[in-house]
């Protein structure tokens, strides 16, 4: 069996490096005191402040640093350790109290200790995962009794797209089991020097939110948005400040609105001995 997993921690160690100096990740101006959460989770998640918040998959830990900000005590976990190295970095340089630790989130119970009022992962973090039912193992795992765990990612919808050649080109179901493909630049920079193989997967909305049912969690919101907040797809024009859709400008007067993210927000119920 490929080891999935190293190949992928590999591809972010690469990464990294190019993504501080991106004008999408605007670290200039994060630094400064900008907050890289979008409007969609801010609303959707509410206030943190005083809460002890897990960041599954943060990469170099800009959005677990803006909750830190927003007084959340929080820890970042993530695979690739020059991400985590960066993140840590950051955290001293700008005097927060974040926290940040290496580890495939799939193993996480064997790394971390303790519970969490809130779980949160957003954006390019599902499709790195083979197993979801593990996944949500996991965050039931470290949620407290009534804790929250919000998700904001990208539409399974907008995936099975290869917008460069303007076909659908993978699967909405994850049925297939891994894709490898070699990638050249990132999704922040795609003319930077780098190459790099993946692995990942597809997982459709029944899948994610399934998993999450049967650990017993308790879904409280479920929404879908026709932008994105990234300009990191081929084709994306931007609608309004911050607002992307995966569409040439040329056929923006024809184009078919369609899902490009999706929220979920769970609870997780009290324990039946807990007063």
């Amino acid at each position: 069996m490929p080891d999935y997993f190293k190949t992928n921690q590999e591809l972010w160690d690469k990464k990294t490096p190019i993504h501080l100096e991106s004008e999408m990740y605007d670290l200039e101006n994060f630094k400064k005191g900008k907050t890289s959460l979008n409007a969609i989770e801010l609303e959707g998640l509410g206030e943190v402040k005083g809460k002890k918040l897990l960041h599954l998959q943060c990469h170099f830990g800009l959005d677990t640093l803006s909750f830190a900000r927003m007084g959340a005590k929080a820890t970042g976990v993530d695979l690739s350790p020059v991400a985590i190295q960066t993140a840590k970095d950051l955290n001293t340089e700008l005097g927060l109290d974040a926290e940040f630790m290496v580890s495939n989130v799939l193993e996480l119970e064997e790394h971390l200790k303790g519970q969490f009022d809130i779980v949160f992962t957003s954006y390019g973090t599902i499709v790195w995962l083979p197993d979801l039912t593990k996944w949500a193992k996991i965050i039931n795992h470290f949620l407290k009794p009534s804790g929250i765990f919000y998700i904001a990612e990208f539409h399974p919808i907008i995936n099975m797209f290869d917008w460069d050649n303007s076909k659908i080109a993978y699967p909405y179901f994850n049925n297939k089991g891994a894709f490898y493909e070699e990638e050249e630049g990132t999704y922040a920079n795609p003319d930077a020097d780098i190459k790099s193989g993946e692995y990942f997967w597809f997982h459709p909305l029944s899948e994610t939110m399934g998993a999450l049912l049967k650990e017993g969690l308790q879904l409280i919101d479920f929404q879908e948005f026709d932008y994105s907040p990234y300009n990191c797809f081929p084709n994306m024009t931007e609608v309004e400040k911050g607002k992307y859709v995966y569409f040439p400008k040329e056929e923006m007067s024809e184009r078919v609105r369609m899902p490009q993210v999706f929220s979920m927000k769970f609870q997780k119920p009290l324990n039946k001995n807990t007063n």
